[in-house]
């Protein structure tokens, strides 16, 4: 951390040029175990969903799938904008990240964060349509449509994501500097402002807050309508929807929960906390493809031809 010195400091003027983050654990083992969890579900396990996708053109032209590949690619790029400096930093035992760095950080962090709300929002909308309207699926949910919907999931991310890194550049930083996490998050920055962040944290908690709110009502609403006419459907219909909905919702639940802990109030520096941010920037990208792949048949079917193919191919 450096020092302007002088006189004065004005107020929208930061003298700390880098973060220190203090981690998840002291313990070295614990994070080397994390990267290696993430390494491997999260990258190859999204990654292998996008490939299975877009080699099935059965799979591609379907509305639920084409989301699912876009929603493995957020996943990803969301466990990316953390996971590379904490690998860096495990094997340099470094700690530090300049204010660029930490910046740029938060930006995508947000960026990847909301366009996921907004796309699992979005997922929800396509299966209420396609269980309670199936007769008008296939022309309100045409592959125009879809590009503009999932156009508008990434717009409505950056127009959050913005909105989040205007309130954190305005804030001065005059020290402490040291972050209780592994990457930079909007709580523990937010805390280390040499000002009284009261009136942004509530701003902050508006903008994140009632956007994890939102949609998390709104997909509690919809699958509540779905479920309530799935009653009386033939069985096998039903539970093939059932399944399609379970998937999802573990996902919503693990994803929303901690969001709305973090962000729905004004911030608090806890442990709680920050194992909360954690989970959902890291274990759940994780764990979304086991999810998406175990309880999903046509997915697993597509893959066990594609291993046959790679297979044959040689």
């Amino acid at each position: 951390m450096k020092i302007v010195h002088g006189p004065s400091i004005p107020m929208n003027i930061s003298c700390v040029t880098e973060f220190v983050f203090l981690g998840l654990s002291n313990s070295r083992s614990i994070q080397i175990f994390l990267f290696v969890l993430v390494f491997a579900s999260t990258l190859v396990g999204n990654l292998l969903i996008v490939v299975t996708v877009h080699a099935e053109p059965r799979l591609l032209l379907s509305p639920m799938y084409f989301f699912l590949s876009n929603l493995s690619i957020l996943d990803t790029s969301l466990a990316s904008v953390a996971v590379p400096k904490m690998l860096a930093d495990l094997v340099s035992y470094g700690r530090t990240i300049s204010y660029g760095g930490c910046m740029a950080q938060v930006f995508f962090l947000h960026f990847f964060g909301g366009s996921e709300m907004l796309l699992l929002t979005l997922m929800a909308y396509d299966r209420y349509v396609a269980i309670c309207h199936p007769l008008r699926y296939t022309t309100t949910m045409n592959r125009q449509r879809c590009m503009r919907l999932l156009a508008s999931c990434w717009i409505g991310g950056l127009i959050h994501s913005a909105t989040q890194l205007i309130l954190v550049l305005r804030l001065p930083f005059c020290g402490p500097n040291e972050l209780d996490n592994f990457y930079c998050d909007v709580p523990q920055v937010v805390k280390l402002a040499c000002v009284n962040t009261y009136v942004t944290e509530i701003l902050m908690a508006a903008n994140s807050g009632l956007l994890s709110l939102a949609c998390f009502l709104i997909l509690l609403i919809s699958y509540g309508v779905i479920l309530v006419s799935l009653q009386g459907r033939f069985k096998e219909s039903r539970r093939k929807a059932l399944s399609t909905c379970s998937s999802h919702l573990t996902v919503v639940s693990l994803f929303f929960v901690p969001c709305l802990f973090v962000y729905l109030v004004p911030f608090s520096s806890t442990n709680v906390d920050k194992m909360a941010s954690t989970f959902y920037t890291v274990v759940t990208p994780a764990l979304n493809p086991i999810i998406y792949t175990l309880r999903n048949q046509d997915m697993k079917k597509a893959m066990g031809q594609l291993k046959n193919q790679c297979i044959f191919s040689h």
